[in-house]
């Protein structure tokens, strides 16, 4: 169980397998890059392709998405699933992607090799008991309105029904300047490792909703002890049907890389 009061000497973190030979919490920084939605075969299949080229191992994907507007883009369901499947098993990569609610978890395991449980639904009870009685990997983003206690709460759920491979994301919360979507809280990645043995990556992205910040909060990430990134990018992101302002083109990808390579370098780690 998490000690939610006391705070002690930095924990060891346990790193959470996420494929052959792959893990998050380890030695290594792991990179998680995709589009924000699966809108195509096409599109797809051109950002698998340059995560292969990068030497990136998961791909990220919404084929649900929870959109603020019921008129936006809300993902092509199961289509999308296979199609994140066809693409990543021809370049081997690693899927990740989210499930919205007890009435898709079941599909998304079947398609997805990490289950993403999104901000909104940080305290959507039922859904983590649902993902604390499967014996997949579970990332856990941050709420933007829960401090990090609510956030280890949430974990604890999880690891309550027995499931304790668990990443927890920090993707920026809400703070009173509209200069950024919301406001990445860098202590709380360093904090979380004083605090929980759980791997903690980042989601430089939606924390800033701007693509010029990107890669900017990605190297501050990274240097604050994140054990990963959560990044996205799309073949045309003035064109995308989600979250384009903050999606990279496919271009940056090796710059994202080898930034990430550098940063991990200069803490100890490796990419």
């Amino acid at each position: 169980m998490i000690d939610l009061e006391t705070i002690g000497l930095e924990t060891q973190t346990r790193p959470v397998a996420i494929g052959a030979g792959l893990q998050v919490g380890g030695e290594a920084i792991v990179l998680m890059c995709g589009p924000c939605s699966v809108e195509s075969y096409e599109q797809t299949h051109a950002v698998a392709a340059a995560v292969h080229q990068a030497g990136i191992r998961v791909l990220r994907g919404g084929a649900f998405k929870p959109r603020t507007s019921p008129h936006s883009f809300q993902g092509l369901g199961e289509e999308g699933l296979k199609i994140l499947r066809a693409v990543a098993d021809e370049f081997s990569l690693l899927v990740i992607s989210e499930a919205l609610g007890i009435e898709e978890l079941e599909l998304v395991a079947n398609y997805a090799d990490i289950i993403q449980i999104g901000s909104r639904n940080m305290q959507h009870f039922p859904l983590l008991w649902a993902v604390g009685e499967m014996d997949k990997p579970v990332l856990l983003k941050r709420g933007f309105m829960s401090t990090l206690h609510e956030w280890l709460a949430a974990a604890e759920h999880i690891v309550s029904r027995g499931n304790e491979k668990i990443i927890l994301c920090e993707r920026g919360i809400r703070g009173f300047d509209s200069a950024t979507r919301n406001v990445l809280d860098t202590t709380t990645i360093a904090l979380v490792k004083q605090m929980a043995h759980f791997p903690v990556i980042a989601d430089p992205s939606h924390a800033t909703g701007r693509r010029d910040l990107v890669l900017p909060a990605a190297r501050a990430s990274l240097a604050a002890g994140a054990d990963g990134l959560l990044v996205e990018f799309h073949p045309d992101p003035d064109a995308a049907l989600s979250d384009g302002d903050q999606s990279l083109p496919l271009s940056m990808l090796p710059v994202l890389a080898e930034q990430s390579r550098l940063i991990a370098k200069a803490v100890g780690r490796s990419l």
